[in-house]
């Protein structure tokens, strides 16, 4: 198993995507949980605020989490919503309410019930190495500098530079800094710099660790 986390524009969705196809795994992306809830926060016009009733929206029959080789999707009421929560709205969303210890703990469960053999599955997120799953095989921490991600996000939002600069490291600062399962590099994790490598050299220097490990 093996897990990728970092901060917003390093590079992880894209890289795990390509990765986990390269390898023939599962590909999870822990932060479509939080996105969805978020969704589902906003069409059933929950209070955020309420952190009671957030967590119990985890628990809702037609929130549904289909994870492949090929990504994550979300559903809602049966309803494909993976494009739709994709959006600058939605990420404030889901970063408010991930902070809130009944939400996080409500969706664990839920994450760890995609890391059953014999499919090997690739986890990417924010605290993929420190909490959800410690115990991967691997462990990577993508970072890149701050402007080179928001070029890369600019892509995705309909935002400036300046006011994508400016989301994500209020973003940065807000994931790192909160009480619950923080974003951190974990202690066994493997540091790559994405700024001036191409997705294809990233993924290579991750199968090399890969294959490493499976030589010892």
């Amino acid at each position: 198993m093996i897990t990728i986390d970092g901060p917003a524009g390093s590079g992880k969705s894209t890289v795990s995507g390509k990765l986990a196809r390269r390898l023939n795994m599962t590909f999870l992306t822990t932060g479509s949980f939080y996105r969805g809830l978020a969704e589902l926060c906003k069409i059933k016009k929950i209070d955020i605020t309420d952190e009671v009733l957030v967590a119990s929206l985890a628990h809702y029959q037609g929130f549904r989490i289909h994870a492949d080789m090929y990504g994550t999707q979300v559903f809602i009421d049966d309803v494909n919503v993976t494009a739709q929560i994709n959006n600058d709205e939605t990420a404030k969303i889901a970063s408010r309410i991930s902070a809130y210890s009944q939400v996080r703990k409500a969706l664990l469960e839920a994450q760890r019930e995609f890391n059953k053999p014999p499919a090997g599955l690739i986890a990417e997120g924010r605290d993929c190495g420190t909490v959800v799953f410690p115990d991967a095989d691997v462990k990577i921490f993508l970072t890149a500098s701050l402007d080179m991600r928001a070029q890369r996000r600019s892509s995705e939002y309909k935002s400036t530079s300046e006011e994508l600069i400016k989301n994500i490291a209020q973003r940065d600062e807000a994931d790192s800094q909160r009480k619950v399962a923080p974003m951190a590099k974990a202690h066994d994790a493997i540091e790559i710099d994405t700024s001036t490598l191409s997705i294809d050299e990233v993924v290579d220097k991750i199968v090399k660790v890969v294959e490493s490990k499976k030589s010892q």
